[in-house]
């Protein structure tokens, strides 16, 4: 019905009522700005030789959309298309050229003719001498891990623990030195607050804090984390089991509706 009112409004002009189309897929994406993306599917390529790999999320407004194959479609496009061109931030992709125009634009069509907000809630890469990716069942967590030091070591079931390890634990750093200084600086606040609440004296607060954020490290940071199939050991002791040689080089977390 769409295509039919807009060739009666272009007088049969086949062209124009394509622009008529796309103008309407513009109008449909800004009325739906403020729309959230809580749904959604994360898409992962990985490159032949398994060093790199680039994750896109792309996000819509309900899970009926987010099941449609076009919607399917785009996403493996745009994931094909970030591991081509080498683009790891969203805005790098919507500006590159996807089937003959930008991938805005492709993106605006996509909205016009399902209704629904669609955009790119992330871009991502890792790279190392090996990688893994990991997506959930429900196709709205994906975690990319990059290794260096593997020298041949089969580390197919080390990295799939890993990666669940960070899809359901959801640290936040690699290690403790990764921690931002925003974030330590909180931790230790919230930590002298609770200490203070507890009616701890104000010279043992700092303290108190300290052991806290020892805690928020423990929780927080992968390497530190205890390893959620043998609460025995942590991600680190995991990791030096295998191979003594092997280090984790980054990671990457990505939930939609998070």
């Amino acid at each position: 019905m769409d295509c039919k009112k807009a060739l009666t409004e272009a007088n049969g002009d086949f062209e124009a009522a394509i622009d008529i189309l796309r103008k309407k897929g513009q109008k449909v994406s800004a009325s739906r700005a403020d729309r959230s993306t809580n749904e959604g599917c994360v898409f992962i390529s990985t490159s032949a030789d398994n060093k790199s790999a680039y994750l896109v999320a792309l996000g819509c407004e309900t899970d009926f959309v987010a099941k449609n194959q076009e919607f399917i479609t785009l996403g493996e496009g745009l994931v094909a298309l970030a591991a081509a061109k080498g683009i790891d931030n969203p805005e790098a992709l919507l500006a590159a050229d996807f089937n003959g125009q930008p991938v805005e634009s492709a993106v605006t069509d996509m909205v016009g003719k399902i209704g629904e907000k669609i955009d790119i809630v992330s871009v991502e890469k890792v790279a190392g001498d090996r990688v893994v990716s990991y997506i959930h069942s429900n196709k709205k967590i994906g975690v990319l891990l990059a290794m260096n030091g593997v020298n041949g070591t089969d580390i197919t079931e080390l990295g799939k623990d890993i990666t669940m390890q960070i899809a359901s634990m959801k640290p936040i750093a690699l290690d403790k030195e990764d921690v931002d200084a925003k974030t330590i600086e909180r931790e230790i606040e919230i930590g002298k607050e609770q200490a203070r609440a507890e009616g701890k004296p104000e010279a043992m607060l700092e303290k108190i804090a300290l052991g806290k954020l020892n805690k928020f490290y423990q929780d927080s940071t992968l390497l530190n984390q205890t390893f959620v199939k043998d609460n025995s050991k942590t991600i680190r002791q995991l990791i030096e089991g295998v191979s003594k040689d092997l280090s984790v080089v980054s990671f990457r977390r990505i939930a939609l509706g998070a």
